[in-house]
């Protein structure tokens, strides 16, 4: 078995996957979104004091499988140092006390997998990853055979939601507030602008739909913001965002539809994202994948499932050189 850790952003989660069959015989998580939710976002050191706490209270009701490591997994890139650091430093013990080795892992190739949790892997896949750091669109083709086709220019496509939410005071994490809020909002009483739906080029961007619903807020502020123009704005918002997606991927899709689609990352959860993929890979003849919503935001099963075949080909990390890296450039 592989006992994998994960400790990118607010998440401390630990899981055990069984290496042969793929089998996830263990699974927690535990959320620290009360914590910074009255921050209106993650506070890193708040973040990695939390970790402190809650990494060995998980790892505690491991013992019973530790005898049956055959390595021990971690994130340690992308992600806040702050916290990274906490979950590499445990696996490091780990790796120590009971003498079995160390896999790294790419944090956004663990979102790819969780697609794969308890499943054989599918490749060739292009996978869109939305999450509160990422919005990107990769071509996977392997485990180490993977291309980055497309990136936002500066904000997230969750990140956005997060801003939004916090302009309208609804709280964090964003995502689900503004989702919430939206299934009672006409989506059409705000005409917010599609970003970059003059350009050509397949690439993202969030910071001017973001400052269009700041502006139409501060407007609606002079008198009063009620409850309904907050459903409005969110589903207006919402629907914008998402469209600006649509629009992109209708270009790559043109251009060659793939036979199989994924989306991945924390902002997959969005179901009116869903659906609208839903949509788009049908009129192409398109597969479409998606990870179970357990598993669309930061967990360590998924890390488990890249390290198992990592595990196979021998990709281990010597002690001295496992690092942690807040970015990465490529795949």
């Amino acid at each position: 078995m592989i006992l994998a850790i994960e400790s990118s952003c607010d998440d401390s989660s630990i899981s055990i996957t069984k290496i042969e069959t793929l089998e996830l015989v263990f699974h927690k998580k535990i959320s620290q979104e009360l914590e910074h939710s009255i921050y209106g976002g993650v506070v890193p050191e708040l973040a990695a004091r939390l970790h402190i706490e809650a990494l060995p209270k998980i790892l505690a009701e491991c013992k019973d499988y530790l005898k049956d490591l055959k390595a021990v997994a971690v994130t340690n890139a992308p992600g806040l140092s702050v916290t990274l650091t906490e979950g590499v430093a445990m696996a490091k013990a780990i790796s120590i006390a009971l003498n079995i080795p160390i896999i790294a892992v790419n944090h956004l190739k663990g979102h790819i997998y969780s697609l794969f949790i308890e499943k054989k892997e599918i490749f060739p896949i292009t996978v869109l990853l939305v999450s509160g750091g990422h919005t990107q669109i990769i071509e996977a083709n392997s485990l180490n055979e993977m291309k980055l086709v497309a990136r936002t220019l500066d904000d997230s496509f969750g990140e956005s939601f997060d801003k939004v939410s916090k302009m309208l005071n609804l709280g964090y994490p964003g995502g689900p507030m503004i989702e919430k809020y939206a299934k009672n909002g006409d989506e059409n009483r705000f005409d917010f602008p599609i970003p970059l739906s003059q350009s050509r080029r397949i690439e993202f961007s969030y910071s001017g739909l973001k400052n269009a619903v700041r502006l139409e807020i501060e407007k609606l502020e002079r008198t009063t913001l009620e409850e309904q123009d907050i459903a409005n704005i969110s589903a207006s918002f919402q629907k914008t965002a998402v469209l600006h997606i649509i629009q992109k991927l209708k270009k790559l899709f043109k251009q060659k539809a793939p036979k199989d689609f994924a989306i991945v990352g924390g902002a997959s959860a969005n179901l009116f994202l869903r659906k609208e993929l839903e949509t788009l890979c049908k009129k192409y003849d398109t597969r479409l994948h998606l990870s179970e919503l357990k598993y669309c935001s930061d967990n360590a099963a998924m890390i488990g499932r890249v390290a198992v075949e990592q595990y196979k080909i021998g990709e281990f990390i010597n002690l001295e050189d496992l690092d942690i890296k807040t970015r990465l450039k490529d795949y």
